[in-house]
């Protein structure tokens, strides 16, 4: 598969253009196009160059530049800029209507007021539309502005004609005020990569590019510096504000020998980190990824809206030309009434509405979602997610912390405690699960891995290591009953590790892991939300599931599943939840990696260290935290109910003023109305979901 080709394309301030560009080149062959209005950029697979030539045909005043070429952050320039003309449109156009209305004045010098006002506000619609004319662009927003207006003024409606055109304007220039907000907004998410890195260089500080730095390298972080890349504390101890990665108010401790992730902001105390990841690795440089490339996957509402605009615009034109046309030829009725009436439905033939607010109701909800700490990798799984009715989920590190204690250790056979941790220790010693982890912290003394020569993993039961002169098996109760081994004690409460010491039953260990603190709470909110059925599959023993499934109010248990089982196990939800929403799977990110893929909404719980986290799933929580899975469904519900409010509202008010314009009950006042107002209206309400 071909590297996707990203290019920034500044000016473009037409969402209608923005989708034409992309219908545009996907006829022309381009695979994977995405157009983002919102962030100003074009995302596609194929020749970079021929994408370059059609998009300044089709929008000449675009500057096509490669998404990390250098030059100034395309903000809304033209849109500061745009004040001084209107300012100067209305002062002439104020006068004009009250010398019109007021007086009843009317004349040439008064057409020339009134056409000096339309010339400062609308000089660069006539523009646009002069050069979408030559291109034979019919359709374009400006062009049919232009022959409105055009039409007004040749009908004698000179008021009109600059009232439209000023407050057409006055609409585009506080819509694009909105849509700079939303941009600005989100842009502080992602502003966070550091500038320099403090590295330590023989005993000297030296400031470097964060893209210079590899594993190994040790840099300084101080006390309200950002931490450039992912690394691990090696001296001093400090608060880290996380908020940004996890949006998460309190400051998270750290100390020697912890882990640390950029992004983080070194809140009091001076720290010497040892880099784990160059810079391209790290979280923070993945979070902005997702992020950025969040919103070329559009949901079915976007696709369905994109559409529906490529016809909706021609349709509404050709029934302004039969307005025009028919009754005039069929009944003698004057022209000019029937021609204003036409012109009336060019004003509102833009779906402007629609294009721009459907988009920017998606990037608010991902962007918000984002600063939650929530990461959605596209529109259509924050769309999936607010339908979501059966929720899956994996026992450790999802509901339970996944920090693993050695609780109690029991003998059999003459073992003493100490023998019995040191040999559990030695069987696992290559091994990186929680559990075995958990065992050789138990252990105080030194194991020398070197030891063990031969490992034979047994999927989903434990493993059996030899060295020169033992065999130790560590595992679960079936494999005590694989081998045949000799036990009295099948049933334990908890988490049981068997040890096994040259086929000789030596005991077990029982291995504590607490349920987290919000994960009760987390499941009744899924419960108040909709949820029908939230179901636990792991691969721990059923006395074990069962035990946390109470403590946390889950409804079903399925325990002791290889990661195959929980394939199945999900497969079967999904068959049988039918078409009565979608089936979401929570967990780790890496041994539950395939379920993720599987279901209908991959979420990864606490991932930010795992490649497979970040990379299989459709959506990361980026703390561990099972509370924001129903955080993310209520914002993907409110997002969905925003973007389902603008095109109730849009097609409605339009529909209606669509009749009136062909009755004669609407003017181009109130035309100009249906079309700039209810895009503000519509983007105004899509913004809220930043806020």
């Amino acid at each position: 598969m071909a590297e996707p080709v990203k290019l920034r394309l500044e000016g473009l301030d037409c969402a209608n253009c923005a989708a034409k560009i992309e219908d545009t080149l996907k006829k022309a062959g381009f695979q994977r196009v995405s157009v983002n209005f919102v962030k100003r950029e074009v995302t596609l697979e194929g020749d970079a160059d021929k994408a370059r030539a059609i998009i300044r045909r089709l929008e000449p005043g675009i500057r096509v530049l490669d998404a990390a070429a250098p030059g100034h952050v395309d903000d809304g320039d033209d849109s500061r800029r745009l004040p001084v003309f209107m300012i100067a449109a209305v002062i002439l156009f104020v006068p004009g209507l009250v010398l019109r209305y007021g007086y009843g004045l009317n004349g040439t010098a008064l057409m020339v007021v009134f056409a000096a006002a339309y010339l400062l506000a609308g000089w660069k619609v006539l523009k646009n539309a002069f050069l979408n004319s030559i291109r034979g662009n019919l359709f374009d927003e400006n062009f049919l502005m232009a022959i409105a207006t055009f039409g007004a003024f040749a009908i004698g409606e000179f008021p009109e004609a600059a009232g439209v055109m000023i407050f057409f304007m006055v609409g585009e220039y506080f819509q694009d005020q909105a849509i700079n907000r939303s941009r600005r907004s989100v842009r502080s998410l992602l502003a966070l990569k550091v500038d320099f890195a403090n590295l330590l260089e023989d005993g000297k500080v030296v400031r470097v590019d964060p893209e210079n730095l590899r594993p190994g390298h040790r840099i300084v972080v101080r006390p309200g510096e950002r931490i450039p890349v992912d690394g691990i504390v090696i001296s001093g101890s400090s608060g880290l504000d996380t908020s940004a990665l996890t949006g998460e108010s309190m400051p998270r401790p750290v100390t020697a020998g912890e882990d640390v992730l950029s992004g983080s902001v070194n809140l009091n105390g001076l720290l010497t980190i040892e880099v784990t990841k160059k810079l391209n690795e790290s979280t923070i440089a993945r979070i902005l990824e997702l992020v950025e490339n969040a919103t070329a996957r559009k949901a079915k509402t976007e696709q369905f809206i994109t559409t529906f605009a490529r016809y909706y615009t021609p349709v509404v034109v050709l029934l302004a030309v039969l307005v025009a046309l028919v009754p005039p030829l069929a009944t003698g009725a004057p022209y000019p009434v029937w021609i204003y009436r036409a012109l009336v439905l060019l004003v509102i033939s833009c779906p402007c509405a629609l294009v721009l607010s459907i988009p920017l109701g998606y990037f608010g909800g991902i962007g918000k979602a984002a600063k939650s700490g929530i990461l959605v990798k596209g529109s259509n799984f924050l769309d999936a997610l607010s339908a979501v009715t059966v929720v899956a989920m994996d026992k450790t590190g999802t509901l339970t912390k996944g920090v693993f204690k050695v609780a109690e250790i029991v003998t059999r056979n003459g073992f003493r405690p100490e023998e019995l941790l040191k040999y559990a220790a030695l069987a696992e010693v290559h091994s990186s699960h929680p559990i075995a982890a958990a065992v050789r912290d138990a252990w105080e003394g030194t194991i020398d891995p070197a030891v063990v020569r031969e490992v034979e993993e047994q999927a989903g039961a434990g493993v059996i290591a030899r060295t020169d002169d033992l065999e130790i098996m560590v595992g679960n109760d079936r494999l005590l009953h694989e081998q045949g081994i000799d036990h009295d004690t099948c049933h334990v409460r908890g988490t049981v590790v068997h040890v096994v010491v040259d086929r000789t039953y030596a005991g077990y260990l029982v291995i504590a892991d607490e349920i987290k603190e919000d994960s009760a709470a987390a499941v009744r909110e899924l419960k108040k939300l909709g949820v029908r059925r939230i179901v636990m599959v792991t691969g721990d023993s059923r006395d074990v599931a069962e035990a946390v499934a109470r403590e946390a109010g889950v409804d079903e248990v399925y325990a002791r599943l290889l990661p195959e089982d929980k394939v199945a196990v999900v497969e079967g939800l999904q068959h049988e939840n039918g078409n009565q929403g979608k089936v979401a799977f929570v967990g780790d990110g890496i041994n539950d990696a395939p379920v993720i893929a599987l279901a209908d909404i991959g979420i990864a719980m606490g991932g930010l260290g795992s490649d497979a986290a970040i990379e299989t799933a459709d959506i990361v929580i980026m703390d561990d935290k099972l509370s924001k899975v129903a955080a993310g469904m209520r914002l993907a519900r409110r997002t969905r109910n925003t973007v389902m409010q603008n095109i109730v509202l849009a097609l409605s008010v339009k529909l209606v003023f669509i009749v009136l314009g062909v009755f004669g009950e609407a003017t181009m006042w109130e035309a100009v109305f249906a079309d700039v107002g209810v895009t503000m209206v519509a983007v105004a309400n899509a913004i809220r979901i930043l806020r």
